[in-house]
Parts: C-alpha cells; sequence; structure tokens
C-alpha cells in the first residue's frame, strides 16, 4: 500500500530561517509542499523519510533565500494491481460504490466489478446484491459507512497542473504536483473490483 519512492528537488529556504539546521528547514519544507498531495503517475504523498544526499546551497541575486539541491526518500500511497485493500462506504451512485480508507476517498468500484447479479436501488441509492441461495434470492444492501474489501484493478492519474507559456521544467517529478486548479477531477483515481468469493463488505463473509 506505501511504498518510498527516491525523488530530488530544489528547495529554497528564506533568510528568517537561517538560524535552524539546515536538515530541519528542509525537511519542513518539504513536507509543506508534498504532504497530502497527489504527484503524476507516482501517488499521493504522505510524509518525508529521509534525506539521502545535499548538494552546495546558492543564493542568487535578488534573492536573499538559499536554493539547495536535495536528494530525498518520500512515503507514496501507491497500492499495487492485485493488492486487497478494506475500506469503508462513502456513497453509492449509478457509477459505482465510492470507498474511502480514510485518508484518501478517490476509489470507485464499478457495476461490472460488484458481486452479480447486482441492482441499484434508487430509492435508498444503494446497489445490492442478490444473493442466490436454495430458498430463493436475498438482497445484500452496500449500505453507507460499511466495510468492504476490495481487489485493486486499475489505477487513474489525472495531470491536474497548471499549463500555460510560464511552465518549466524542472528538476524532479516532484515539482509535478497536482495543485488545486478548481477542477473537479480526482488527480489520483482508484478502481476496484469484488466480483470474486471473499470480496465485498466484511458483514457479508463474517455472519
Amino acid at each position: 500500500m506505501f511504498v518510498v519512492v527516491e525523488m530530488v528537488d530544489t528547495v529554497r529556504i528564506p533568510p528568517w530561517q537561517f538560524q535552524r539546521q539546515l536538515n530541519d528547514a528542509i525537511a519542513e519544507e518539504l513536507n509543506k509542499k508534498l504532504a497530502n498531495k497527489v504527484v503524476y503517475n507516482v501517488g499521493l504523498c504522505i510524509c518525508l523519510y529521509d534525506i539521502t544526499k545535499l548538494e552546495d546551497s546558492y543564493i542568487f541575486p535578488g534573492d536573499g533565500a538559499s536554493h539547495t539541491k536535495v536528494h530525498f526518500r518520500y512515503v507514496v500511497f501507491h497500492p499495487f494491481l492485485d493488492e486487497i485493500l478494506v475500506g469503508k462506504i462513502k456513497y453509492c451512485s449509478q457509477e459505482g460504490v465510492h470507498v474511502s480508507l480514510g485518508f484518501f476517498d478517490d476509489i470507485i468500484i464499478p457495476p461490472e466489478s460488484l458481486q452479480q447479479p447486482a441492482k441499484f436501488d434508487e430509492t435508498e441509492q444503494v446497489w445490492v446484491w442478490e444473493y442466490e441461495t436454495d430458498e430463493g434470492a436475498h438482497d445484500l444492501y452496500m449500505d453507507q459507512g460499511e466495510e468492504i474489501r476490495f481487489r485493486v484493478t486499475d489505477k487513474l492519474f489525472l495531470d491536474t497542473s497548471p499549463t500555460g507559456p510560464a511552465v518549466t521544467a524542472t528538476d524532479t517529478p516532484a515539482t509535478t504536483v497536482a495543485e488545486d486548479s478548481g477542477q473537479k477531477e480526482a488527480p489520483y483515481t482508484l478502481i476496484g473490483s469484488i466480483s470474486e468469493p471473499g470480496l465485498g463488505l466484511l458483514s457479508w463473509w463474517n455472519s
């Protein structure tokens, strides 16, 4: 679920931070820039793991801050394909079952990846698994807040970084951080599936 990713970035330290240890100031700036942000094709950044190398610091004309090229490792949420995770149902819609892990909400299980046969109850706004038994079909509702076990089947990244003539290339994938650009699309979405035995609501298998 979590991986450690090597990154390189140039960190700017303002003059009023010069009294601090350089490593401490750089660590704070990196976490300000990256924590809880999505890096395109990398994942959701959680926290700094460690700093592996500091190159020479420079002060440029007209800017009293120091600029240091930093090699570091960062903890990133990036589950691998076919990994099984447990989350909670956030809500249901015609598009599928929306799942949250608490710190990450952009997970969807599309209708074709639910236990079949399944139907969407328009009145209750929930998906229902029509579970067949010897006594007939029973409706098992996928209610909001229920814990659900699912398999990761795909990962979708959307580049939401600003575009235009002012965009310039820099040192690291850390500079491709998807900032809030006013778009509603999620920069990072997981696609899940529960269409196999043992997956789905935990209450189904624990009862």
